[in-house]
């Protein structure tokens, strides 16, 4: 591995035309898992000028049921949309919470598709899908996470939350940030260049507005780098292109899933190709992602590795993983394959079968919406949320390793 390089990460904020689509997946994903645990749930999201349109595969008792929705329950859908919308804070012709054309496409889940995950007779619970999922940590930073997209999350959700108080009433939701690090021996030490595109309220793209703008900018950013890290030989590129008045759904269409290395690792690590958003926990594409970032987390938090990447690998309707491989980069204090033994034999994990990881983690719960916008990892785990984000599996790695 190189120990002197440039590197880059980027995040979009919630009011993204993605993350808009991503959130209202989510959202859908909590709500059929609130009135059943066991829903079954692939909701996709398209959103444009004044227009959001789901679509996809659904099985929910007391919802959707032998081909035929319960009464009121597409109202509730699409008040739940709307509510989402509204949180996010789009009020503009371009599109508003309570005035854009709404679509429920949402159908019954494949017959066929659901025989290979459901569990029956002496056959355990398979995985939704076939794929590959990663998990990754590092040491540059408390939440163990890549430093680049650690702060250019933050610098997006301070912004956020600034215009959510009015603290920055110039700020419309749909932002973009870029953070660009220089590593020496595979540490950050320098902040090279900043991006950030906000979309804005009339007349912040001249004069003293601007001049205003692009100062609260540079405020956000200096309140959450590390002030080691910046210089006057930091290079800002704020809105860059010029005017942003015209911004979210109405400036560009947003489709679920189109973020998988913001809500990752920003390009630090693999990606096995699969988003997380509108799936519901028996599909790998998601709950393998969290077990991988839980175990490399939990690995790097023991002090076993400085930086770790962790893939499994399922078949449709299989329950166990195909494989699991640990890679420490250079960085373990034991051997890879130790490592690996070391997983296999915590019995808690329950052999990282699709229902044991969901077990082990809580993962049949509405906890999806919050995961859905500034990052699935590095967030701090909040009672149900988050879970794979903590670290109580050190214990048991030392122990396995001792």
């Amino acid at each position: 591995m190189r120990q002197s390089y440039l590197f880059t990460s980027e995040s979009v904020s919630e009011g993204h035309p993605d993350k808009v689509a991503d959130q209202i997946s989510d959202a859908i994903v909590d709500l059929f898992l609130s009135k059943d645990p066991e829903a079954r749930i692939a909701c996709e999201t398209l959103t444009t000028t004044q227009l959001v349109v789901l679509a996809g595969e659904i099985r929910c008792k007391g919802v959707y049921e032998n081909g035929a929705w319960a009464p009121g329950a597409q109202e509730e859908i699409e008040a739940t949309v709307r509510n989402t919308v509204k949180r996010i804070g789009y009020q503009q012709d371009g599109f508003h919470w309570q005035t854009f054309r709404f679509e429920n496409n949402l159908h019954g889940q494949s017959a066929h598709i659901a025989q290979g995950v459901d569990a029956s007779g002496n056959k355990d619970e398979g995985a939704g899908d076939q794929g590959i999922m990663f998990g990754f940590a590092c040491d540059e930073t408390p939440d163990l996470m890549p430093a680049t997209l650690y702060y250019s999350h933050r610098i997006l959700h301070r912004m956020a939350q600034d215009r959510h108080s009015g603290a920055a009433p110039f700020l419309e939701p749909d932002a973009k940030s870029q953070v660009t690090l220089r590593f020496e021996n595979g540490k950050p030490v320098a902040c090279t260049a900043i991006v950030v595109s906000t979309q804005h309220a009339k007349g912040y793209d001249k004069g003293d507005q601007e001049a205003e703008l692009h100062a609260y900018v540079k405020k956000v950013v200096a309140d959450v780098l590390p002030a080691e890290l910046l210089s006057d030989a930091t290079v800002y590129h704020i809105n860059p292109t010029g005017s942003f008045e015209i911004g979210g759904p109405d400036g560009d269409a947003g489709l679920t899933g189109r973020k998988i290395i913001v809500d990752t690792y920003g390009g630090a690590s693999p990606h096995g190709g699969g988003a997380f958003s509108g799936k519901d926990p028996t599909k790998v594409d998601r709950s393998a992602a969290y077990i991988t970032r839980y175990l490399a987390k939990n690995i790097v938090a023991a002090g076993l590795a400085k930086r770790c990447t962790i893939q499994l690998a399922y078949a449709i309707g299989v329950a166990k993983p195909l494989s699991l491989y640990v890679d420490t980069h250079g960085t373990g204090s034991v051997g890879d394959d130790k490592i690996e033994a070391a997983i296999a034999g915590i019995e808690k994990l329950g052999d990282l079968t699709p229902r044991g990881i969901r077990l082990h983690l809580g993962l049949n719960k509405p906890i999806y919406e919050r995961t859905a916008a500034y990052g699935h990892f590095g967030r701090n785990p909040d009672g149900d949320f988050f879970p794979w984000e903590k670290l109580d599996l050190v214990d048991d790695l030392k122990a396995a390793l001792a």
